[in-house]
C-alpha cells in the first residue's frame, strides 16, 4: 500500500501517532513493510531514535497445542501488568493461509477493543527477502511504536518457523500431552533454539511424562549443556483457564534477567541487527541484479551452467561485474 498525499503520507508524523498509541498508524507503517515501500527507509530512520526497548517473545509449537490461546493468556496478563502489548501472528509458508491466522483473531478478540493491544497477521507474500527481511521491519515498528512486549506467534515448527523464532529475545516451545511433540521436537531442532518449554493442557493425562521426555532430551546434550549457558525452564500451563500463565511470565523475566547478567541479550539483538543488515542488502542487490541484467540474460547465464559452458562461480561473477559498472 503506497502512501499517497493528503493520506497521512508524512512518515514522522505516522511514527508520532503509532507511538500515541493510534492503532491506524501502526497498521500503515507495518502495511509499508509487507510492501516493501520505497518509504521504508525514511521509516526506519524515523523509527531509530525510539528502537531497542520492547521485550521480544516468541511463540512456537505443533498446530494444535494452543498456541493462539497462550498467546491470548500472555496478552491479558501483560495488560493486568500495564503493559502495552503487539501480538505479530506470522505464516512463513503460504500467502492463503491467512484467513485462519484471521480467525485465531477471534480467540482474541476479548482484547479487540483494547487500545493497549495491537494485533497483526503478516505473511512473506513472496517479496524478495521474505520473512528473513520482513519479520525484523514489522518488529521494529512494532519496537518503535512503544509497545513494551511483543509476542511473535508462528503457525508450525519447520525450519522457517525457526529463523522467524530466531526473532526473539526469549523463545517458548510450546507441546501439549499426548501429541508425540516431544519427538516432534527433537526432530524438529527445537531443542536448540527453545529458552522455555510450556508443556500447555496440562490438566490432560500425560503431562508429567511430557515433562518428563523433555528433561531427558536435554540432558542429552546441545548448546543448552555448555558450561554457563542457560538451562531452558519447563512451565506447566493450562492457558485455558489462564493456569500456570504468572509462574510463566516468572520464567521470562528470569531468562531475560539472566541474559542481562551475562550480555547475551545486547549479543542476540546485535545478531540479529547483522541478520537484518544481511537481508536488506541481499534483497537489495536481487533487484539491482534484475535491473542490470534482465530475465533473460540470467536465464542465457543458467543455461550456459547446465550446458557446461561456464560455471556457476563464473556465472556470478560475470553478475557482479556488471553490476560495478
Amino acid at each position: 500500500m503506497a502512501v499517497g498525499k493528503g493520506r497521512g503520507a508524512d512518515v514522522g508524523d505516522l511514527v508520532a501517532r503509532a507511538r500515541d498509541g493510534q492503532a491506524r498508524a501502526v497498521a500503515r507503517l507495518i502495511s509499508l513493510v509487507e510492501d516493501a515501500s520505497p518509504r521504508l527507509r525514511e521509516v526506519a530512520a524515523a523509527l531509530a531514535p525510539h528502537v531497542g526497548h520492547a521485550q521480544i517473545i516468541g511463540l512456537t509449537g505443533s498446530p494444535g497445542v494452543g498456541k493462539s490461546t497462550s498467546t491470548s493468556a500472555l496478552v491479558r496478563a501483560y495488560r493486568a501488568r500495564g503493559k502495552r502489548v503487539a501480538v505479530l501472528a506470522v505464516d512463513p509458508s503460504s500467502p492463503f493461509s491467512g484467513g485462519a491466522l484471521l480467525g485465531d483473531r477471534v480467540r482474541m478478540q476479548d482484547h479487540a477493543t483494547d487500545a493497549g493491544v495491537f494485533i497483526r497477521s503478516m505473511s512473506s507474500r513472496g517479496h524478495l527477502g521474505g520473512l528473513s527481511w520482513a519479520t525484523p521491519q514489522a518488529l521494529r515498528v512494532l519496537d518503535g511504536a512503544g509497545f513494551d512486549v511483543i509476542l511473535v506467534e508462528t503457525v508450525g515448527v519447520g525450519q522457517a518457523e525457526v529463523k522467524v523464532a530466531s526473532a526473539a529475545d526469549t523463545t517458548l516451545v510450546l507441546l501439549a500431552p499426548g501429541m508425540g511433540d516431544g519427538i516432534q521436537a527433537a526432530k524438529a531442532g527445537i531443542l536448540e533454539i527453545a529458552d522455555i518449554f510450556v508443556v500447555n493442557k496440562a490438566d490432560r493425562d500425560g503431562a508429567d511424562t511430557t515433562v518428563r521426555d523433555l528433561r531427558n532430551m536435554l540432558g542429552l546434550g546441545g548448546r543448552h549443556s555448555d558450561a554457563g549457558a542457560w538451562r531452558p525452564s519447563i512451565v506447566k500451563t493450562v492457558a485455558a483457564k489462564e493456569q500456570g500463565v504468572d509462574e510463566l511470565i516468572e520464567e521470562i523475566d528470569k531468562h531475560r534477567a539472566w541474559m542481562e547478567s551475562k550480555g547475551v541479550l545486547q549479543t542476540r539483538r546485535k545478531d540479529r541487527a547483522l541478520d537484518e543488515i544481511e537481508a536488506i542488502a541481499v534483497a537489495s542487490l536481487r533487484e539491482r541484479m534484475g535491473d542490470v541484467h534482465g530475465v533473460a540474460s540470467l536465464s542465457q547465464l543458467a543455461s550456459d551452467v547446465v550446458s557446461g559452458d561456464t560455471d556457476p562461480y563464473v556465472a556470478a561473477d560475470t553478475i557482479v561485474k556488471e553490476m560495478g559498472h
